[in-house]
């Protein structure tokens, strides 16, 4: 029962996470927009006036030139930037690195929450209560984080290549050369950047993701409103992919940041940690910093968690007698 579990929630996952690749593409873009790493407006260059009008004169000009803030575009025009500069392939860059990920994060997590499940069922109802199903999604979470994170950092690097200057891209070919690249230059620590924040935002989806929908689920079939089939499966699966969302974004969004930086030997890194990152963000972009990226976040969150628990349930019929 328990492998079954693990096999059913890795098929599912993979499925699931191939086919929404280019909306978490784009939503690592957007996370990335606004960020910099210039902590101080004064290192940018100073200018002299080229002439004076004369010795004496008194005027006031700026000596220093700020570069105006980017302006923010929305996930349309994200995509059609990646596709016009990169080309169409650069919106499926980094899905082996996803591919991997879900079999390793996501295998794990949706397995583990299976076995909990079937663990903490209470026999004659046959129900599990609500408190139960969050419990098990952060410590499947959290497991399935720690877990997949390598996988994780890989990911977030490949699909925020496209946004450096040439100079700076890493240039990764697949993720095993981009694990190997970071394991010998950054150091084997590397892929666990950022792991903190990984296993908190594994816990905070996985709990409300899938009890949400177990308990979505529950609710339709009780009253009534549906029979057990697509129907009911999708609509739970909505209503759990709208909550994951909007529990999950700020971390998402600090998480990506946190992963993506440069770290140089001997060079302060942009970020000292995860409070950091929060801190810099907040300040320097102001608090709604923390949802950008939420429209292609729902827009990918909803469709991978329709395309994951119906493909889950079909998965489960298929494999009901063995």
């Amino acid at each position: 029962m328990g492998l079954k579990g693990f096999a059913e929630g890795g098929i599912a996952s993979i499925i699931a996470g191939a086919s929404t690749h280019p909306l978490d593409l784009i939503k690592v873009r957007m996370q990335l927009q606004g960020e910099s790493h210039i902590p101080n407006p004064s290192s940018v260059q100073s200018y002299r006036p080229a002439f004076a009008l004369s010795s004496t004169a008194n005027i006031s000009l700026p000596t220093t030139l700020e570069p105006p803030p980017p302006p923010r575009v929305g996930p349309l025009s994200i995509g059609v930037r990646i596709i016009q500069s990169e080309g169409a392939a650069a919106l499926f860059s980094g899905v082996s690195a996803t591919i991997l990920r879900q079999t390793l994060y996501s295998t794990t997590r949706m397995g583990l929450y299976d076995v909990l499940k079937h663990k903490w069922t209470d026999p004659d109802t046959n129900t599990m209560p609500l408190v139960r199903k969050i419990v098990a999604g952060l410590i499947s979470g959290a497991v399935g984080a720690a877990v997949g994170n390598p996988a994780d950092v890989a990911m977030v690097r490949m699909q925020a290549d496209g946004r450096l200057p040439i100079e700076q891209r890493r240039n990764y070919k697949s993720v095993v050369d981009a694990l190997s690249q970071m394991s010998k230059q950054e150091g084997v620590a590397s892929l666990w950047q950022g792991s903190s924040l990984t296993v908190n935002r594994a816990m905070i989806v996985t709990a409300s993701q899938l009890a949400s929908y177990d308990q979505a689920k529950e609710m339709i079939l009780e009253k009534g409103l549906m029979s057990d089939g697509i129907g009911t499966h999708v609509a739970a699966s909505f209503l759990a992919g709208f909550v994951a969302s909007v529990a999950s974004n700020p971390i998402d969004v600090i998480k990506t940041r946190v992963m993506n930086m440069k770290v140089e030997p001997g060079v302060e890194p942009p970020y000292k940690g995860a409070l950091d990152c929060a801190m810099k963000t907040v300040k320097a972009e102001g608090p709604m910093a923390l949802y950008k990226g939420f429209i292609p976040t729902i827009s990918r969150q909803g469709p991978f968690t329709v395309v994951l628990f119906v493909t889950l349930e079909q998965v489960r019929k298929l494999l009901k007698d063995f």
